[in-house]
């Protein structure tokens, strides 16, 4: 396309705006009816000729306002949602969006309101379907909750209809205040407030709060180990936070540097973990290269993982469906795999199976250490050895072989099996169960999907059955 005919595009759309937000605030002001494509060009000055260039019929000028808005706030909350972890999480971001998205548009929530607020209202098929997509997100979210017993029992429909009622009616007392941003800010949170509270009302409190009066250790890093721990907080659970991994840079970069700063092309990246992408990026900053994701598959195992990937601007192509290494070759096995370059920056101490069952395919592996793996100082576990020694915890909680080794040397357990006798053991995936079980000690709890939150859900579901059981 020509430069004079991309201005020409432009304008074309810069005038097709200036008539949605003329449109959009006449009928915000005035009934459907009151609103003349006189009154529309005037306020947008432009001729009136010209804007039945751009829109038929006011009919047609209407439901695009409408149909546009729509599809803008229904795909900047799903970006929202996607990225939370938790249903509470996802709550919180819709409840935020929906708030800040109609803040500033407000002309058409004026007319959303008046339409949606108006009986026996006809819009076109296609606002019927947003408007039930739309819902329906908010539904999820609610269903998903009760689900994991952390909202109480209420009917949906009801949930969505209150939940929003509530939201719109913050937005018109916004409106009609004028309300600034920092303003803003302090009542969506509010209101966020008010409605999780609505939801857990009526709920019971082992429902609400699954695992209150049990007390669980977790074993990962200083970072992860406090974020994992406010989700069991959240639940109920008193939490030990006992740090048994440090993450350190490799003891040299030179296998990394080989392959990042080598000529090959590079067709599959797989990314086993969220310090793996991180200390990817860091050293491709330190050598000053910008590595050319467009042309290379990205393979993110696991949602956080793709989520740090996609917060750095990493397009990821492929999540396996099982976060582990038997997902990654069940994903790629679909995958002609022959020639093919297939690089994992990973641990110092990665296990071979993904390397080994990729190869299998005929792929060409090469892998380097980015990160390595070491006990924290004293300092960072002096507290957490001592409070776990005064305490008889209900349950361990192991996310890899290194966090169940590392503890065994940070506490000098001689005899693993006497040691954790009395005690519930949970471990993340297979490769960890394994590890442990090889020291002759039982495994108890292990999750269907190999994430903490699936953890989470198995642990809740494990000591739910044990109280049915003695019930």
């Amino acid at each position: 396309m020509m430069p004079e005919e991309l201005k020409i595009n432009d304008n074309k759309s810069q005038k097709r705006k200036k008539i949605i937000e003329s449109a959009a605030k006449l009928f915000s002001q005035k009934s459907y009816h009151e609103v003349m494509m006189e009154d529309v060009a005037k306020l947008s000055s432009i001729a009136k000729g010209t804007v039945y260039n751009y829109f038929d019929s006011k009919e047609e000028l209407y439901f695009s306002i409408m149909k546009l808005r729509m599809e803008k706030l229904i795909f900047s909350l799903k970006e929202k949602i996607k990225e939370e972890t938790s249903s509470i999480e996802s709550l919180h971001s819709f409840v935020i969006h929906l708030y800040m998205f109609m803040m500033k548009y407000q002309s058409f929530f004026l007319i959303y309101q008046k339409e949606s607020l108006k009986a026996g209202h006809e819009l076109c098929t296609e606002l019927v379907a947003l408007e039930k997509e739309f819902r329906n997100l908010l539904e999820d979210i609610i269903v998903t909750g009760k689900s994991e017993f952390l909202f109480g029992k209420i009917e949906e429909d009801f949930a969505v209809d209150w939940i929003l009622g509530g939201i719109y009616g913050a937005i018109r007392r916004g409106i009609e205040n004028g309300y600034k941003e920092e303003k803003m800010i302090s009542e969506r949170e509010k209101i966020f407030d008010f409605i999780l509270h609505g939801l857990f009302s009526g709920i019971e409190e082992e429902k609400k709060y699954p695992l209150r009066g049990k007390t669980i250790v977790i074993t990962r890093t200083v970072e992860q180990s406090k974020d994992s721990a406010e989700m069991f907080k959240q639940l109920g659970a008193d939490v030990i936070i006992f740090p048994t991994l440090d993450v350190v840079p490799p003891d040299n970069w030179k296998e990394f540097d080989l392959i990042i700063t080598g000529k090959s092309k590079i067709h599959f990246l797989i990314f086993t973990s969220v310090h793996a992408v991180k200390m990817f990026l860091k050293r491709c900053e330190e050598l000053a290269i910008i590595f050319d994701f467009e042309n290379t598959k990205v393979v993110a195992v696991g949602n956080k993982t793709a989520s740090i990937c996609e917060k750095n601007n990493i397009p990821v192509n492929i999540i396996p469906q099982k976060f582990s290494s038997t997902g990654v070759i069940e994903e790629l096995i679909n995958y002609d795999l022959r020639n093919k370059l297939i690089f994992i920056p990973r641990s110092a101490i990665g296990r071979e199976e993904l390397p080994e069952g990729l190869k299998a395919l005929g792929a060409e592996i090469k892998t380097a250490p980015v990160y390595n793996i070491s006990l924290p100082s004293e300092d960072n576990i002096k507290k957490s050895v001592e409070t776990l020694n005064k305490t008889k915890p209900d349950l361990f909680i192991f996310t890899s072989p290194s966090t169940f080794e590392n503890f065994v040397r940070i506490q000098k357990i001689d005899d693993p099996v006497q040691y954790f006798t009395g005690f519930d053991i949970a471990a993340i995936g297979p490769t960890t169960k394994t590890a442990i079980e090889n020291k002759n000690v039982h495994v108890n709890i292990i999750p269907g999907e190999y994430t903490i939150d699936g953890l989470a859900k198995a642990i809740i579901e494990f000591y739910g059955n044990s109280l049915q059981g003695r019930k």
